[in-house]
């Protein structure tokens, strides 16, 4: 059966509010809870905490997998960086943790001075992360120069008794051929559409992990107000945010307004509305295009009415409940 997690938005929360997010989603009956890993938001005005520390206090008050969705590994971080903090908390969380690995974006880079490259290059350096982070992961001494990081006869000198699990973020099939290489499995967009030839990648090039959908939702009492509480999200929705040298919060939401409607947004993209039938339905196509795991990312003005109202309508329909009518 396809599993449903939770993930937790730096970009609109505060590391506390994340933790009771959490902890109100493990109870509601979702099956693993990530946060998003970001260092600045994507409309002005947002947040954007560090998303390991929150990880380590979530593992503290729940009991679910936990792990991020999705930690940018070509730029900020080192990988040797990131293949000791995950290890770490695998140790805190023995057969918990998991890393959500990808390119990451501009606004998350270039606000910290580095240089936003081409596609094919963030292609290249997703490759030789992943690659690094891997073999610290299995107990090598490493020695490697990617010419953006480096690692000297590195090693991890503290190792959890199980890795990681690692699952790779891919838009489009060459990422999906990364992610083949190197993942558990592969971390896309909820698009019933476009995934399938995702998919067929990973598959192609020898993937036989998990395929993770992931979606913004906000599931309110009012349909107006729970868009309009949302509506800051859009510019997630536009392909050239993930590849293209974007920094700034405010011109992303600006293109977002003059190419997206708010209708596109909500009922397109994310899972924004009032009705939970029709978020169910939604999934259900996530379901059917091939999703083992379906990712929810909470969003919007009244979070925690969100999750409840999943815990309470939506997770028991899609698990075979009376369907809603």
């Amino acid at each position: 059966m396809t599993r449903f997690w939770f993930a937790a938005s730096t970009e609109q929360f505060t590391p506390t509010e994340m933790l009771e997010q959490a902890r109100a989603a493990d109870a509601a009956g979702f099956e693993a809870v990530a946060s998003s890993d970001h260092v600045a938001p994507w409309w002005p005005g947002g947040r954007g905490s560090f998303a390991w520390t929150t990880l380590a206090a979530i593992g503290q008050h729940t009991t679910t997998p936990l792990g991020t969705s999705v930690t940018p590994v070509v730029h900020h971080y080192h990988p040797g960086v990131v293949a000791q903090a995950f290890m770490s908390l695998e140790e805190l969380y023995p057969g918990r943790v998991f890393l959500g690995a990808g390119s990451g974006e501009a606004v998350n880079e270039v606000p910290l001075g580095l240089d936003w490259p081409s596609p094919a290059e963030q292609l290249e350096r997703l490759d030789q992360g992943l690659t690094a982070i891997r073999r610290l992961w299995d107990g090598e001494v490493v020695t490697m120069d990617a010419g953006w990081f480096r690692l000297k006869e590195a090693r991890l000198y503290t190792r959890a008794r199980t890795r990681p699990r690692l699952y790779v973020s891919a838009f489009g099939p060459q990422a999906a051929q990364v992610a083949a290489r190197h993942g558990d499995g592969l971390w896309t967009l909820g698009d019933p559409e476009q995934a399938p030839e995702i998919i067929e990648a990973y598959r192609s090039a020898g993937g036989t992990g998990e395929i993770i959908f992931t979606a913004g939702f906000s599931l309110g009492t009012d349909e107006r107000a729970t868009i309009d509480g949302a509506r800051m999200w859009k510019a997630t929705q536009l392909p050239e945010v993930y590849k293209d040298d974007l920094p700034d919060p405010a011109e992303m939401l600006a293109r977002a307004d003059e190419q997206l409607s708010d209708e596109a947004f909500a009922k397109e993209g994310f899972l924004v509305g009032a009705d939970p039938a029709e978020q169910v339905g939604r999934i259900r196509a996530m379901e059917d295009a091939g999703a083992s795991v379906i990712c929810l990312q909470c969003i919007g003005a009244d979070p925690l009415g969100s999750i409840a109202r999943y815990g309470e309508h939506v997770l028991p329909a899609l698990r075979g409940a009376p369907r809603l009518t």
